[in-house]
């Protein structure tokens, strides 16, 4: 009899064709290769020098036009002629300019898989395991070894077990619960482990929440954080394949075997927590949210791949409607969907009316202002509320800015006051 494995191990032994145990090399084969404007024409020169002129199998590999979107400088639309023109003579996948970031695109037209392992050159390509993939970052050399072989070597993770039980009160955000996991774990807490979700709780969290929560786990130094295929990823998944045309086909769920070995269980009450923010300038220096009320805001930033999705919009509506229903004098509200198509629902309900209506900033989907390579960028010293994913100095384009990031409720109040408040 085989000995339990958890979900990590599971997939990296079937990618191997061997059953494989944490702490163990192996060399798998991948289903996903994703690389972004950011690293592709580093990986593109890397291939090339290891003599590759053919992508293994360009139906497996994907670059996005997402970090560098629309590009404002000759260096960046040098970059995305360099991607362009390495797919033309190589058949790979572009999601170009406006269509999103690379992972947010996978999963809302459910290309990735339960069971599936990608990797991507982009940190937070681990949003994937929400939907009970193995996904991880990985440089630019590594992906071009990808691109060419079509396999890369892993150490495979321990595994970490986060359950979370409980009751979501009223106004906590998936946001809180992903930020109340950093601050537990800290920077490196979870260094190169796989996080591994269960618990009475998660069918409460819909797919935009699991996305979220599993993004930000690499803020705690995870290499990989996944969630079950539930009926609630199930019915996302269906109507992603009816959307696309695709037969819709049952997929099989990966969980971990009673007795697998965790180096960590970890447990979170849902009804106990509350709103949370982090606090410049690490995404780990995370308080109470009411412990920066009152702190004033210059720029507001809802968007990216932590908080750019429809719901995340409807909630910041929602709250800056509540707090006044008009931009603080003051305050510039930028807001960058995560796709084309969130892009295209807040057109259709009427948000992005809304929102342009107040005077609100919309830029293409993507990156946006997250990383300071494209869109908005904060002015000297000024205090901007986010809901992104990181808030070192600099991120932003600008050292001088001070960078808080929090829910899109929490958001969406600063909009409409001008500084940060708990009154959700």
């Amino acid at each position: 009899m085989s000995e339990p494995q958890t979900i990590a191990e599971k997939i990296l032994s079937s990618k191997s064709g061997r059953a494989v145990r944490a702490g163990e090399l192996t060399v798998c084969d991948v289903d996903w290769i994703v690389g972004t404007d950011a690293s592709a024409p580093m990986a593109i020169d890397y291939f090339e020098r290891m003599g590759g002129t053919s992508v293994v199998d360009p139906a497996r590999v994907v670059f996005s036009l997402d970090h560098y979107d629309p590009a404002s400088r000759p260096n960046t639309a040098t970059f995305h002629e360099r991607v362009r023109s390495f797919a033309d003579r190589t058949g790979v996948r572009v999601f170009g300019a406006g269509e999103g970031i690379s992972h947010q695109i996978l999963i809302e037209r459910a290309l990735v898989r339960p069971g599936q392992l990608l990797v991507g050159a982009d940190s937070h390509s681990v949003t994937c395991g929400a939907l009970n993939a193995c996904a991880v970052g990985v440089g630019s050399s590594e992906l071009a070894a990808a691109m060419l072989t079509g396999q890369l070597w892993f150490r495979v993770p321990e595994s970490v077990r986060v359950t979370l039980t409980g009751i979501r009160p009223s106004g906590l955000s998936a946001k809180d619960i992903a930020l109340t996991l950093v601050g537990q774990f800290g920077g490196d807490g979870a260094n190169y482990q796989a996080l591994e979700f269960d618990g009475s709780a998660i069918a409460s969290l819909s797919m935009d929440d699991r996305m979220v929560i599993a993004s930000l786990t690499v803020e705690m130094g995870a290499k990989a954080a996944m969630f079950p295929f539930d009926d609630v990823a199930a019915a996302y998944v269906r109507r992603a394949d009816i959307a696309a045309g695709r037969a819709v086909a049952a997929e099989r769920a990966v969980g971990s075997d009673a007795g697998a070995e965790f180096v960590r269980v970890v447990e979170l009450d849902l009804g106990q927590l509350s709103p949370q923010v982090s606090m410049p300038h690490t995404p780990d220096n995370v308080a109470p949210l009411d412990r920066a009320a009152g702190t004033p805001i210059h720029m507001v930033f809802i968007g990216t791949c932590t908080g750019g999705r429809v719901s995340d919009f409807h909630d910041a509506l929602g709250a800056l409607q509540r707090a006044g229903g008009r931009i603080a004098p003051g305050v510039s509200l930028v807001l960058t969907p995560a796709s084309r198509a969130v892009l295209d629902d807040l057109r259709g309900d009427g948000t992005l009316a809304a929102f342009e209506r107040l005077g609100a900033v919309v830029t293409l989907p993507g990156c946006g202002a997250c990383c300071g390579t494209s869109g908005v960028i904060p002015g000297d010293g000024m205090n901007v509320i986010s809901t992104a994913n990181r808030n070192f100095k600099g991120r932003m384009g600008n050292r001088t800015a001070s960078i808080y990031l929090a829910s899109p409720a929490a958001c969406g109040i600063a909009a409409a006051t001008g500084y940060i408040s708990n009154e959700l």
